[in-house]
């Protein structure tokens, strides 16, 4: 067993040492209980080569495992959708079913269901295993369908591979939601129309939502049904291969957010009370019930299910060439009260008996298993709680995400806005803020993502702006509100990215300040698709101001990638001036300048710099007149220290009211 570096590295983890340690025996004890007789995770977690509907020889192949069920029938159109002992399944070992038929019994597009009996009852169900589910336009009805096309996809490019020094620029995005149209969205519109945008602006992974089939559009993806079909609502399981695979020849990676926090309640779609009991895949009693989320929540510590879901992570990599995940809700795992309520102000609160063993278990399993199967995926951790060894490699004790969200720094930037005047804006808390992080742990940071933008909430631009955006963006028409909106907007990310720990992360349509939010349809709007979509025609008009904060954006991701910023070292800042509200500090050899006072503009602004004489230039500047600002900066101008009267070497600058400007060392002497 590996002893965790980041015990020694934290002495306030030391007290609880036991629980730390605990937890890697039970994860090794575990998988050594689910291997068996197997090599590995990755032998183990092939669940979706053996249940399901497969076609063997010259037969189909059906198995379910439903221990519960007294009996089970395929139900389709060749039964006229009754049960039928001709289409019934027969009982195996350990609570498995299987049903064998002749090949001209299915076919291509065919739909059909379960009809599962038990002790007092039976119901119709999807099958668990299905890997192609579609609903009924008028009745609204879900089944499966087959799916088996005269030609598999055949893969056109190579995934790309994750270099050592790495850096996920992660553009957030949903199929859906993606078109401009009064309507669903598809695979096929957004591989056309908008993989080259994400390309062009110099993001290098793409994290898809509401992959998995979901019955309620409007949950985000996040209430799943069918754990191993992609959305039909997007269009086919190839033309979602067919998106990954331009992707890919793009030199971009995908990443899906994969949901295995819960699953919605739905009986009929789902998999609650999948054989005739609440507690199949699920916890039994109040403890099956999330109380936030009225979704169900897993029993990690079955087998069966450790297996359902760790085949639920080899799948999408093997079968669509993902190349990673993003874990929804970890939060909502490690604990037994899935966190609510509770602000982790104390180390005690993550080893005080509240925390999930079973899930611990399962995440650790889960992240062997990906890196098994495709040693460059990426997996990203959206937890709040701040659990220690999290995002630290399993090889130094830890979880094994490569990532996690910096999940409050969204929380800060919508406090800052909401609760703080701007000229009270406190520039030493921002930077710690913005930097706090394990350092055994690598981090994502972002300003906003999707969960801000949803309606109930506003995102930055809109609580910057508000009404104003609604008859003030256009280019010539001066407005003080959207005018310091506009400016804050470019200066927040600025931050966000330059104090980043290793990555960054964008929901789409926010770069370029997309207005008001996000609803999807459904009766309390009479099923409109007007919040559900995104309005690209915005930042192609020469006469809205969208077009500056997305060149803006461009430019700035293009300059972090490009120079590799992100893998140099921050340092403590030069100045952190709170009355001032300015801020300065380094990145490697490149110095970030920061003034948050909407009032004042610093002429010959000095501060202390080392003692060797050295010369910078303007890299990047947030005012620039094509960003939307004053061009207040002179792009040839180069700045040198010199000795002041104190004999002290220091760096003097202009730094105007709201800006944030980049310069770069250019020569030492």
């Amino acid at each position: 067993m590996n002893y965790p570096d980041y015990l020694e590295k934290d002495p306030q983890l030391q007290p609880f040492a036991k629980a730390i340690t605990g937890r890697i025996q039970r994860f090794t004890n575990k998988e050594a209980e689910l291997l068996g007789n197997f090599k590995s995770l990755d032998n183990f977690a092939v669940g979706y080569l053996h249940f399901g509907l497969h076609k063997r020889g010259k037969s189909w192949v059906m198995r379910e495992w439903a221990p519960n069920a007294t009996q089970i029938y395929l139900l389709g159109e060749f039964c006229n959708w009754q049960p039928s002992e001709e289409f019934a399944f027969q009982r195996n070992d350990n609570g498995q079913w299987s049903l064998t038929l002749p090949q001209d019994n299915l076919k291509h597009g065919d739909l059909y269901k379960l009809h599962v009996c038990w002790k007092g009852g039976s119901g119709d169900r999807i099958p668990a295993w299905a890997q192609r589910v579609v609903q009924d336009s008028h009745t609204k009805l879900f089944s499966a369908q087959v799916w088996d096309p005269p030609q598999p996809y055949l893969w056109k490019n190579e995934p790309p591979v994750r270099a050592e020094n790495f850096t996920p620029l992660v553009y957030e995005a949903h199929v859906g939601m993606a078109t401009e149209e009064y309507k669903v969205g598809t695979y096929e519109e957004f591989r056309r129309n908008v993989l080259p945008g994400i390309k062009e602006s110099g993001y290098n992974t793409i994290q898809l939502m509401a992959i998995q089939e979901h019955p309620f559009y409007g949950s985000f993806g996040y209430h799943v049904s069918s754990f191993f079909a992609p959305s039909s609502r997007f269009g086919t399981p190839d033309e979602l291969r067919a998106l990954i695979d331009d992707a890919h020849g793009m030199g971009l990676f995908v990443i899906m957010d994969i949901v295995h926090s819960h699953a919605v309640k739905n009986e009929v779609e789902g998999i609650s009370r999948y054989d005739g009991t609440l507690y199949q895949f699920f916890h039994h009693g109040s403890r099956g019930d999330h109380p936030a989320w009225d979704s169900r929540c897993f029993d990690y510590g079955k087998n069966q299910v450790l297996h359902f879901l760790l085949s639920n992570c080899k799948y999408w990599l093997d079968q669509f060439q993902f190349d990673g995940y993003r874990f929804d809700g970890i939060t909502s795992m490690l604990y037994n009260d899935h966190g609510l309520g509770s602000a982790f102000t104390d180390y005690s609160q993550y080893f005080n008996g509240n925390q999930d063993d079973d899930a611990i278990v399962y995440l650790k399993l889960a992240n062997k298993l990906i890196h098994q199967v495709k040693p460059h995926a990426i997996t990203v951790a959206e937890e709040m709680s701040g659990m220690p060894g999290l995002a630290t490699p399993q090889h130094k004790g830890g979880y094994g995400f490569d990532y996690r969200l910096a999940m409050g720094i969204p929380d800060f930037w919508i406090k800052s806005i909401k609760e703080s005047r701007l000229e009270h804006w406190h520039v030493g808390e921002m930077f710690h803020r913005l930097s706090d992080k394990r350092p055994d742990e690598k981090t994502i940071h972002y300003a906003e993502s999707h969960d801000q933008a949803l309606v109930g909430d506003k995102t930055i631009i809109f609580r910057l702006i508000d009404k104003d955006m609604y008859d003030s963006m256009h280019v010539n028409h001066q407005n003080i509100v959207v005018d310091n909106g506009i400016a804050l907007h470019k200066m927040i990310r600025l931050l966000t990215l330059a104090t980043t720990g290793n990555g960054y992360l964008n929901f789409m349509g926010n770069e370029f300040g997309h207005p008001e939010w996000i609803d999807f349809p459904g009766s309390h709007n009479n099923w409109s698709y007007h919040y559900a979509r995104r309005q690209w025609s915005l930042i192609k008009s020469e006469h809205l101001k969208y077009k500056f904060l997305n060149r803006f954006d461009q430019d700035m991701i293009k300059f972090f990638k490009e120079r590799n910023v992100i893998n140099l070292p921050l340092h403590y800042p030069r100045v952190q001036n709170i009355s001032d509200q300015v801020l300065v500090f380094e990145r490697g050899s490149y110095l970030f300048v920061f003034n948050f006072n909407p009032f004042h503009s610093y002429t010959d602004y000095s501060f202390e710099m080392p003692a060797v004489k050295c010369k910078y230039k303007l890299v990047l500047d947030t005012d620039k007149a094509e960003f939307g600002g004053q061009h207040r900066q002179s792009i040839n101008m180069v700045h040198q220290t010199f000795m002041n009267a104190e004999d002290n070497r220091v760096l003097s600058l202009y730094i105007p009211t709201l800006t944030g400007f980049v310069l770069e060392k250019i020569k030492d002497q």
